[in-house]
Parts: C-alpha cells; sequence; structure tokens
C-alpha cells in the first residue's frame, strides 16, 4: 500500500499548504475580474494569487532559458540545463509528492489560488511535459550542436567509429561487466526495489535460458558510482569526444545474456517521495528519528517515472504497475534520463574560453592578512556581500576564536556545511583546547541530513555541546557568536549571517555576512541561543526580530509603517529582496501599502505568489526576478521611513515556514554606511537590464533587453567592484 496518510498530521499554518504561482509561459489562470477591481477589495481573493507550484516551474523555464542564452559561456549553458533537471527532480521529490498526499484526504483545504491538490497536479503536469520537452530540444538541437561545433562531441550509438566501437566495447567488458547484475523477472526473481533517481533498464529477451526459462524481461542497474559520461581517448585533432553510460550498457546488453536473444533495452528512472517525515510529538531521540527516516528515503513513495522515448507502450505500462504509477504520472524523455550527470563533461574539458572567466573573492582592507580580526571588529561593523567578497574572514572568525586564549565559548548554528569543513575543524579544535563549544545542528536540512549526523557525531567525540533545536522548528538562523575575555569584561562578537557555513556555496550563492561586537546585538544573539539549548519562556529582543516569535508581526508593521506615511502625505517606499514570497498576510500588507501609493520594488528571485500591475490593487508594486552566473539568495529588507531608512538583512524568506516553522533571524544595519552600501546594491539590481525579469499580471515573466541603453549586470559591475581581480 502507498502511505500518503502522514501529511494529514502536518496540520497548523502548513495544513494549506498556503499554495500559489508564477512562470515564464503563459499563465493558465483566469484574470478576466482583475482588471478592474475597485476598492475596497477583498485581499484574500483568489485571483489575487498566483499558484505557488506553477511559480516554482516559471522559474524553472527562466534557469533553462539561460541554457538558451547565446550570451553565456557555453559550458555554463549546459549547466544551467542540469540546474534545470536537479530543480525539477526536487520539485517532484517535495512538492508534487506532498500534493500526490494530500490529493488522497477528503477535505484538505485550498491554496489560496482557489486550486485543490488535484486540480494543482493537473496543471502542474501540463506544464511538466512542456519543460521537460524543451529540456531535451535544448539538449539535442541547441547544445549538442554547439558543443560540437566547439569541438566537444557527445556521440551517439549510430556514429561509433570501428575504432571507437573496438575501444568501448573493451571498457564494457573490462569496467563495466563485471560490476553489473541483471535480474531476470520470473516467480522466484520478483521485481526489484529500485533506488530512487537511479539509471535502470528493462530489457526485454527471447530465448531459453540454461534452466529452460522464458521469462522475457530481465532489469539491469547501473550503479551510482560509475561515471555517467565515458571520456574516449583523445583524437588526432585533439577534439574531446564522449559517450554516455546509457548507450554503452545499451550497445552491449546481450553479453549480460548469454544465448539470449535481446529484443529490446530501455532506460528508466524513477522519482520517489524524498520529504522526511517525522512525528514530532512522538519523537523521543531526534537524532535517531532522522537516521531512522532516511533509510527509507530511498525507496518513498514513487512519484514520477521517465522512460527513453522509445519504450513500447506495453513496457511503460508495465513499469508504471509496478510503482504503482498512473499514465499522468508517465515522462517520455528524448535522451538521457537524468541531464545533470551531463555536466561531468565540464570537469572533464579544460575549455577556459567556454567557461566563465576565474576571479578572486576579494577581501575588505580591514581584513588584509595579518589583520586583528576582533580588533577590527572592535572598530567599526564589518558587511561582506559573497561570492564578490570572500568567505575566508568568517571561516579565520571561528579559527582565530578557537586558538585565541582569551576567548572562553563558541556558539554557532548549523543548518549545512559541507564536507570536511575548515570551520567544523575549529571547532574541533577549540573544544579540544577546552573552550566552551555549544554547536546546534540543523539534522533536517533537507538531502543534508545524512551530512548533518556525521558532523554531530564529530563534534560530539571531541567534547562539544551538540543540539538539534526544537523539535517541529527547524533551525535556519544563521549566528555564530564568541565570547571573549578582554581585561576586566567579557566582550560578545557575532557573525549573522543569510547564507550558510558552507565554503562551496558561499561562492556559488549570493548573501551578506555581518561582523560586530554591538552589546545588544550580543545580547540578543545570546538570548537566542538560549532559547535553543535550555528551557524558558521567549524573552523580548532589543534588536533582533525572530521566528517563530516576532519577525512576521515586525515585517507586517514595518510594511504597514510606509502605508501610514504615504497616507499620511508622505512619500512611502520598500525594496525587499528575497527568494520566495508566498506568505499571504504580507502579500496583504504589501497590497495595502500600494493601495495607498508606496512604491514598492521587489526583488524575488524564485516564487512569488503576488500578481503585480493589477489596477486598484497593486500597480504600485514591479516584481523582478534575476537569474545570473551567481544563485541570488541574500534576504534584504529596505524601508524607507520617511527618509529615515532601516534595512534588515534576515535567513528568511517570506514564506510561512520561516515565519511560522523555523527559528530565524532578522537584524538591522545600523551604521550608516553599511546601509547605503547595501541599498547602492540593491539599485544595482533595480537596474540590471540584461539578467532581469519582471513578472506581468497574469503570472509571465519578461526578460529586460537593454536594447539601445547602457548594459547593466548587477552581478558583473559587483564583481568588478569588489573581487580581486590583480
Amino acid at each position: 500500500m502507498r502511505n500518503r496518510a502522514n501529511i494529514a498530521k502536518k496540520g497548523g499554518r502548513s495544513g494549506a499548504c498556503r499554495d500559489r504561482v508564477t512562470r515564464l509561459r503563459p499563465a493558465h489562470v483566469a484574470l478576466e475580474d482583475c482588471e478592474s477591481v475597485m476598492i475596497p477589495v477583498d485581499l484574500k481573493r483568489s485571483a489575487l494569487y498566483i499558484n505557488r507550484e506553477l511559480s516554482v516551474l516559471a522559474f524553472n523555464w527562466r534557469v533553462l532559458e539561460q541554457a538558451k542564452d547565446p550570451r553565456l559561456p557555453l559550458l555554463e549553458r549546459l549547466r544551467f540545463l542540469g540546474i534545470s533537471s536537479t530543480n525539477l527532480d526536487e520539485f517532484f521529490e517535495v512538492r508534487v509528492a506532498g500534493l500526490q498526499q494530500r490529493a488522497e484526504i477528503v477535505g484538505t483545504a485550498l491554496s489560496p489560488d482557489d486550486k485543490t491538490a488535484g486540480e494543482t497536479l493537473q496543471a502542474v503536469r501540463a506544464e511538466a511535459l512542456v519543460l521537460v520537452a524543451e529540456q531535451y530540444r535544448v539538449l539535442n538541437d541547441l547544445l549538442i550542436p554547439e558543443l560540437a561545433a566547439a569541438h566537444i562531441h557527445i556521440i551517439k550509438r549510430d556514429s561509433w567509429s570501428e575504432a571507437q566501437d573496438a575501444w568501448l566495447k573493451g571498457h564494457f567488458e573490462e569496467e563495466l561487466l563485471p560490476i553489473l547484475s541483471p535480474l531476470g523477472l520470473d516467480p522466484a526473481h520478483p521485481f526489484p526495489r529500485i533506488l530512487n533517481k537511479s539509471l535502470n533498464f528493462i530489457v526485454s529477451l527471447a530465448g531459453e535460458d540454461a534452466f529452460g526459462r522464458h521469462s522475457g524481461m530481465a532489469i539491469v542497474q547501473a550503479p551510482r558510482a560509475l561515471p555517467r559520461v565515458i571520456a574516449l581517448p583523445r583524437s588526432d585533432q585533439g577534439h574531446h569526444e564522449f559517450v554516455l553510460l546509457s548507450s554503452v550498457i545499451h550497445a552491449y546488453i546481450g553479453q549480460l545474456f548469454p544465448g539470449m536473444k535481446v529484443l529490446g533495452c530501455y532506460q528508466f528512472r524513477v522519482t520517489r517521495n524524498s520529504d522526511l517525515y517525522i512525528e514530532d510529538e512522538e519523537v523521543e531521540d531526534i537524532l535517531r528519528a532522522v537516521q531512522g527516516e532516511l533509510a527509507s528515503r530511498r525507496y518513498g513513495d514513487a512519484v514520477r517515472l521517465e522512460v527513453s522515448a522509445e519504450c513500447p507502450e506495453a513496457t511503460s505500462a508495465f513499469l508504471l504497475r509496478q510503482f504503482e504509477l498512473s499514465p499522468q504520472d508517465l515522462y517520455a524523455v528524448n535522451g538521457p534520463v537524468n541531464l545533470n550527470r551531463l555536466g561531468e563533461i565540464y570537469d572533464h574539458v579544460d575549455r577556459p574560453d567556454l567557461k566563465y572567466p576565474a576571479f578572486v573573492p576579494g577581501i575588505p582592507r580591514v581584513l588584509a592578512q595579518g589583520a586583528d580580526l576582533f580588533a577590527a571588529i572592535r572598530r567599526a561593523d564589518i558587511l561582506l556581500h559573497h561570492p564578490f567578497e570572500s568567505f575566508l574572514p568568517v571561516a579565520e572568525f571561528i579559527q582565530r576564536a578557537a586558538t585565541d586564549p582569551h576567548v572562553l565559548a563558541i556558539k554557532q548554528t548549523m543548518y549545512r556545511s559541507g564536507p570536511d569543513s575548515v570551520i567544523v575543524d575549529a571547532l574541533v579544535q577549540a573544544a579540544h583546547a577546552g573552550k566552551e563549544v555549544t554547536v546546534v545542528i540543523e539534522l533536517r536540512a533537507r538531502f543534508d541530513e545524512a551530512a548533518n549526523i556525521a558532523l554531530a557525531t564529530k563534534l560530539q567525540e571531541a567534547g562539544a555541546h551538540v543540539l538539534y533545536g526544537i523539535v517541529g522548528f527547524k533551525t535556519h538562523a544563521k549566528m555564530a557568536l564568541v565570547v571573549r575575555r578582554e581585561g576586566t569584561v567579557l566582550r560578545r562578537y557575532v557573525h549573522l549571517g543569510t547564507g550558510n557555513y558552507h565554503l562551496r556555496t558561499a561562492k556559488a550563492y549570493t548573501d551578506y555576512g555581518y561582523f560586530t561586537c554591538d552589546p545588544d546585538i550580543g545580547d540578543d544573539v545570546n538570548h537566542v541561543f538560549m532559547q535553543l539549548t535550555s528551557l524558558g519562556a521567549a524573552i523580548p529582543l532589543r534588536r533582533l526580530a525572530q521566528s517563530p516569535f516576532s519577525l512576521h508581526t515586525q515585517m507586517v508593521t514595518l510594511i504597514d509603517r510606509e502605508r501610514q506615511l504615504t497616507e499620511a502625505g508622505g512619500r512611502g517606499h520598500m525594496i525587499l529582496k528575497m527568494n520566495a514570497l508566498t506568505e499571504p498576510e504580507i502579500i496583504q500588507a504589501l497590497y495595502r501599502a500600494s493601495m495607498a501609493g508606496v512604491r514598492i520594488q521587489l526583488i524575488v528571485r524564485g516564487i512569488c505568489c503576488l500578481r503585480p500591475g493589477i489596477a486598484g490593487v497593486s500597480e504600485n508594486i514591479q516584481v523582478r526576478s534575476i537569474i545570473g552566473r551567481f544563485l541570488e539568495h541574500s534576504r534584504v529588507y529596505y524601508f524607507g521611513n520617511g527618509g529615515h531608512p532601516e534595512v534588515y538583512l534576515a535567513s528568511a524568506d517570506c514564506m510561512e515556514r520561516n515565519f511560522f516553522r523555523r527559528v530565524e533571524v532578522g537584524f538591522p544595519i545600523a551604521p550608516r554606511r553599511l546601509r547605503e552600501r547595501i541599498l547602492r546594491d540593491l539599485r544595482r539590481y533595480l537596474k540590471d537590464n540584461s539578467r532581469a525579469w519582471i513578472l506581468q499580471p497574469d503570472g509571465t515573466y519578461r526578460p529586460l533587453k537593454p536594447g539601445t541603453a547602457r548594459v547593466r549586470d548587477a552581478q558583473s559591475e559587483l564583481l568588478a567592484e569588489l573581487a580581486d581581480r590583480s
């Protein structure tokens, strides 16, 4: 039986999952009654919201557009194609899986756009089919020919030369045949368990085997350790030539079935529900609970089946039955079933002319080599903008604290840190040195659970205090606190960020990091750590806003203040930059502010459920999405405040989960020079006319083009200003 009932237990504000959306392609949403909205207006009306799931797909369309963009280096375009494939995988693993669960539960609430889970699934299916078809068109009709023109060849089976055929046959016999295990299907050999997103082949056979069996069907599973792209020996012309693993297995599959005739061989891949479910009310040991759930993730309920386009209908139907899926869950593809693995070509090919130019992240002069980091923070607060500026000072902050004899304690949150983290090594070193080390690790950081369990074990063995936050609330705040004795006083040094303590993603995601020793902020951060590690009532914070207690209220209050200033004759203005905007009360507050005349500029990378440009409601709101070399990840909230601007950075997006089901912090940037710097950065994004997409009232996105104007690319400009190009 398929296990979809757990979703019913997740109630609360998330019960309806508050889903709405956007997209690049035309939205299948009726807007006839949106064009003449009159005041007063019901701001909960479904026509004012874009469906959340379709908005996710719209973001993926924008990512896929990068793979088509001739302005980008060719191998980077191939990577964008892979990113769009990975994004779609996660969408099915989490969002579609949840929709399927809710669709089976009678009486589940509608999303704000008034679509049921079943209706949303239908809309998702229609959009995903077109998106997938376009992904493979981009691969086959654009990228493969353009790669070939650049002397990078992905060679199909019917184009192998005799020499290539001989080399690949030898490779199959020496490297693949010893580790492939074909599984014949008969009453003694039932259909095997298929790993989530693994590459598999279903083979139809004719003939009689050694035991006289005539089952006619077998499964071949490709171990995940095998590279999906095989590099052929370099040709005399120096060309790069590649063959896909699926092509090699297909070509020589007959060697796995001696004496039998292969009638057909078709690759397939199943995507499974990968969202861990932990019963918060019953869990006694969250570490053991997460460990127990991890094993089941690989074999969760199937949500999607991908098959080769040549796969016969009867064979596809057989596979659907094995995975208890319907024809609506079938996706036939014209190429490899996992486009992301084509990214292996990027690493094989040393062609700087086909990749983004290399750069060295800058380091502010106050943190130049040999500088006393703690003294620099005492002199003035420090703001870093990654990846344009280096993440190394953040790692150095923990490393120096670990070896400084005056440091007594280090406290830090960990959501994602990556393997072999120098920050984790520094915390281990500090614990070994006898310092008080407390680390709050979020074990349920999706797809990083196993890594975080290993991290927790490593820190515990070193003697650090390791805690897992609060049951029922993910710890998503990015905080590090160092307590240092300086003469007769204890001073708190703080790092707060919008992104994770992860050196690899810090090179690819745009985020802010903030160093301060402001006593009030230090006290607030300490109180948040006390909440996470101990017991007690929530204490009002002096400077920080915190989820799940005050951040949502603070955001609504700041938005309403701009509205009230405008209603009193002022000129309200706000610029909000985030990854996603879905929370209904925030959207309604923005609508009210727009109706009062507040100028609202939103920079929302991904999901946006607000509809801009609706007469009488949101004509004062513009929404843009920036899709560039780096993943836009920073959360910035700027409020004009009648000429006395306030700027908050945060670990939180404007989503229900961030406000009500996570521990998050929003922190003010008090120094005027840093506020003005952040505002300059925001204005760069608002002037970007080459990597920006503008959300339309109907939910589509329109790319901005510079035309005859000066080309503006915010990320390139920040690289030029902040990175070290010497």
